[in-house]
């Protein structure tokens, strides 16, 4: 797992304990954000393997009923697939659970936690904008009735990429795989297409301010042929 999508993970657990409002925080706050992120993990982890216990007992219960309580086969049927559900979701957060203590472990390494304060500050200090662009690039949806995980995804990417100085794609990229990592299939195609979005506004702003100046010298240079063309009585 390479650093900096650890960092942007913790991000993703710490952002929605910035303030509602963007103020000034000092970097020690932004500190204390990620390291209850961290203690998050632990319980998260605690948690998902109990769960997945649980799913296990009730799939086992459910294979137990198919077979004595079931009073057909299409019965029977239901209540095997509804078992098998039930243990795929558990093998899910199993998985899940392993792989947080490797994310607990990696949370600790200085590059990681220094990262994710970086984004954190750059989300916090630059809200208006993050939004604003976000905003410009949406059709028919408005930033404040997102889903908190894909509002939280889509100002994570456009922070890095206008004010980390991480490459469009990269940070495009990582943010389609936070989507499906955390949410779901519409999820990450919604941000995947946002964000494109965004990119492209900024590639065509970008090449209008290296016009202008081209064309202002263009017409400086008219000017001057003009003049010694017909110069100026006095």
């Amino acid at each position: 797992m390479q650093a900096r999508r650890s960092a942007r993970e913790l991000v993703l657990l710490s952002i929605s304990q910035l303030p509602t409002s963007p103020e000034r925080l000092e970097t020690q706050q932004i500190h204390d954000i990620v390291t209850a992120a961290v203690r998050t993990l632990v319980s998260e982890s605690y948690e998902s393997l109990e769960t997945a216990m649980a799913e296990l007992q009730r799939g086992s219960d459910r294979l137990q009923a198919s077979q004595f309580r079931a009073s057909d086969l299409p019965a029977a049927q239901s209540m095997i697939q509804e078992a098998i559900e039930l243990t795929q979701s558990a093998i899910n957060r199993v998985g899940t659970s392993i792989e947080l203590p490797e994310l607990l472990q990696l949370s600790k390494q200085e590059e990681i936690h220094a990262y994710a304060v970086e984004i954190l500050m750059a989300v916090n200090g630059n809200r208006e904008d993050i939004d604003q662009r976000i905003s410009q690039a949406m059709v028919d949806w408005q930033i404040n009735r997102l889903p908190r995980l894909d509002r939280d995804i889509l100002r994570i990417a456009v922070a890095e990429v206008f004010y980390l100085e991480i490459q469009e794609q990269v940070a495009l990229n990582e943010a389609v795989e936070l989507a499906k990592r955390y949410g779901d299939e519409e999820s990450y195609r919604f941000i995947n297409g946002v964000l494109r979005r965004v990119v492209d506004r900024r590639k065509k702003q970008a090449l209008f301010s290296e016009e202008v100046p081209v064309q202002e010298q263009v017409q400086e240079q008219l000017q001057e042929q003009s003049s010694e063309v017909f110069p100026v009585q006095e």
